[in-house]
């Protein structure tokens, strides 16, 4: 079996790279595969905003998500690119005088120094977006 890193470059909403990812990572799960993490770039970071809020009969994305990361795989979101977008923790949030964070509590921030070490222990990476 093979280990996977997944690179989500897409939005949550708006087009299907993120939709597509999911559906990727859950397959490879269920085909028995590791998948050590899955971490968001550019627009990719909204899929970790606790602020989307889709109609009740859309898609909730983040909550397959977090469905996800309770089978032990890793969400992380460039923080370069997660401030940038307005998607914050509690500690960032804090450093910029703001009330609170609203990154989704499943989803951590990190730099890319963590996707590359993640990349090169993964037999394969896939990028989406």
């Amino acid at each position: 079996m093979s280990q996977f890193v997944v690179f989500v470059n897409g939005p949550a909403y708006g087009n299907q790279h993120a939709y597509t990812a999911l559906r990727f990572c859950q397959a490879a799960l269920t085909a028995g595969h590791t998948l050590t993490q899955v971490f968001f770039y550019q627009d990719g970071i909204h899929n970790a905003s606790s602020l989307l809020s889709p109609a009740s009969d859309e898609f909730a994305i983040s909550q397959q998500w977090q469905q996800l990361a309770q089978q032990q795989v890793s969400l992380v979101c460039c923080v370069s690119a997660a401030l940038r977008r307005g998607v914050l923790d509690d500690e960032a949030a804090a450093d910029l005088d703001l009330p609170n964070g609203n990154i989704v509590p499943w989803f951590s921030l990190g730099g890319l120094g963590e996707y590359v070490t993640a990349a090169a222990n993964a037999d394969r990476v896939v990028q989406f977006g």
